[in-house]
């Protein structure tokens, strides 16, 4: 690919709203004290170790995204770009500012199937970029299994699942699986 001072400057431009956006997200959700009362599985890794590789992750997503837009800006790959970012910085702010734990999996389920997509449809034409996303891929579906086991020690601490059951599955019920009052206090 060319490098042109026009090309490095859309790739400033990737830069700084992919990498820009993902630490301003995080940043302006970071885990607070909800986060640190929930019950979490063994695997679960210090808090830590997430701001580093989220941020060569989204180097990666920039520079991926740099690259298909010049290849093709309507292209599918390039549609399925925009969502699995769109998804990305969803969750965050659903998971730890709603506290909506139950939502934040289902995003980030769709955000796993995103990138799979992403990955078979842009490995045809431009490998390097399916490479680049394999780590993300791979780092998602581990946080996609640790949202799923959170919410399930959650909602089963104390006895929260069946409580959750018969708020949420009575008969004209205005709460849902996502009520946070149904999380708080465990």
């Amino acid at each position: 690919m060319f490098l042109s001072l026009q090309n490095l400057g859309s790739l400033a431009v990737f830069m700084a709203v992919v990498v820009g956006g993902g630490i301003t997200i995080g940043l302006l959700t970071s885990p607070g004290e909800w986060y640190a009362d929930l019950r979490k599985p063994w695997f679960n890794p210090p808090n830590w170790i997430f701001g580093p590789v989220w941020t060569v992750l989204y180097i990666f997503i920039a520079f991926v995204g740099w690259r298909l837009w010049h290849i093709g800006s309507g292209s599918l790959a390039m549609k399925l770009w925009y969502a699995q970012l769109l998804l990305n910085f969803a969750w965050s702010p659903v998971f730890f500012v709603a506290h909506r734990i139950g939502t934040a999996l289902g995003i980030i389920t769709l955000l796993f199937i995103t990138i799979a997509a992403f990955i078979i449809t842009v490995s045809i034409q431009d490998w390097v970029s399916a490479l680049l996303f394999l780590p993300y891929a791979i780092w998602v579906g581990f946080a996609l299994a640790l949202n799923g086991a959170i919410l399930s020690l959650n909602a089963r601490h104390r006895g929260y699942l069946s409580s959750v059951f018969s708020t949420c599955c009575s008969r004209g019920s205005k709460h849902s699986f996502d009520d946070p009052k149904l999380y708080r206090g465990i």
